[in-house]
């Protein structure tokens, strides 16, 4: 019979962080990642503990139940998805480690979902948004160089902001960098990137740090490193500079670096390891991006188009 009140509360909140402490440890899985599953499940276990029961004794049809009420409630697809995924992850822990017998979601299957095409920019929009930054200022010459590095390597705003200077290596002419899940990856910076990395370290970077050793490569005002809202903020102004109209993301450079790749002929397998993607699938969408710019290549030029 189950616990009720706090005692349903307080075990399955340990069973939820008994299931993160696993999956952290094996592995290394993001920040976000871990907050998700921790949201995702400790939402569930509260609508179970109001039922009186743990996630330990949830039912297939307490699931169902639950998901309904989600998707009745407004829930997108996409959010139902992921949160099918975290409980489908945390009942094949409690089997594989004998806590339980029976995995109450094997047969619930996830909405199924159309992958969006991420927003790009166009070869001439980039090099728009990259001459924007004013140089002859030390912060125009300081977003100038982060723009080149993020679009020479594909990088996410999160590595671009925490790079640190002895991750880039000007000889060999790569930025070594620390993913997600911990895996390291060495991406080439290509010699305008590297030429705007060198002019940076002459003119701007000394002006930004000050005297004191800093190890950040592209700090604010005052030395402390750059947070990813405030450089988004710089990208979206400088868009605005170089008349970009789209919508921008965060990602908007990464992908038009994949996609700009995959138009000139790159392996998407090569593409797949600059990016620092570990399935092959999560590459794969921006093969529909590029067969999207040969359909319209092709209708603009093709004498039957």
């Amino acid at each position: 019979m189950a616990a009720d009140g706090a005692g349903v509360e307080a075990g399955a909140a340990e069973e939820v962080e008994r299931f993160l402490d696993a999956v952290w440890m094996e592995q290394g899985l993001s920040r976000h990642t871990l907050a998700a599953y921790r949201s995702d499940l400790s939402a569930l276990a509260r609508w179970l503990g109001r039922r009186g029961r743990t996630p330990m004794e949830a039912t297939r049809d307490d699931l169902l139940a639950y998901l309904a009420e989600r998707v009745g409630a407004g829930a997108r697809p996409r959010t139902t998805a992921r949160l099918v995924s975290s409980v489908r992850r945390f009942f094949r822990f409690q089997v594989r480690e004998g806590r339980l017998r029976e995995d109450p979601s094997a047969r619930i299957e996830s909405p199924r979902l159309g992958r969006p095409l991420p927003e790009s920019l166009t070869e001439a929009e980039v090099e728009a948004l990259l001459n924007a930054p004013d140089t002859d200022q030390a912060l125009g010459l300081r977003d100038r160089t982060m723009l080149e590095v993020l679009y020479a390597c594909g990088l996410r705003v999160s590595e671009l902001v925490a790079l640190t200077a002895d991750q880039i290596n000007a000889r060999q002419g790569v930025v070594r960098l620390m993913g997600k899940g911990s895996k390291e990856r060495l991406v080439p910076l290509g010699e305008e990137a590297l030429e705007w990395v060198a002019r940076y370290d002459r003119e701007a970077r000394p002006a930004l740090v000050g005297a004191a050793p800093n190890p950040h490569l592209f700090p604010g005002r005052r030395g402390v490193a750059l947070s990813r809202q405030a450089f988004w903020y710089r990208i979206k102004a400088h868009a605005r500079t170089a008349g970009i109209t789209k919508p921008l993301s965060p990602h908007t450079l990464r992908h038009a670096f994949a996609t700009h790749l995959l138009n000139h002929g790159a392996d998407l397998r090569v593409v797949q390891v600059l990016l620092g993607h570990s399935d092959l699938s999560t590459t794969q969408i921006y093969t529909h991006v590029a067969r999207q710019r040969l359909r319209e290549l092709h209708a603009r030029h093709h004498p039957r188009g």
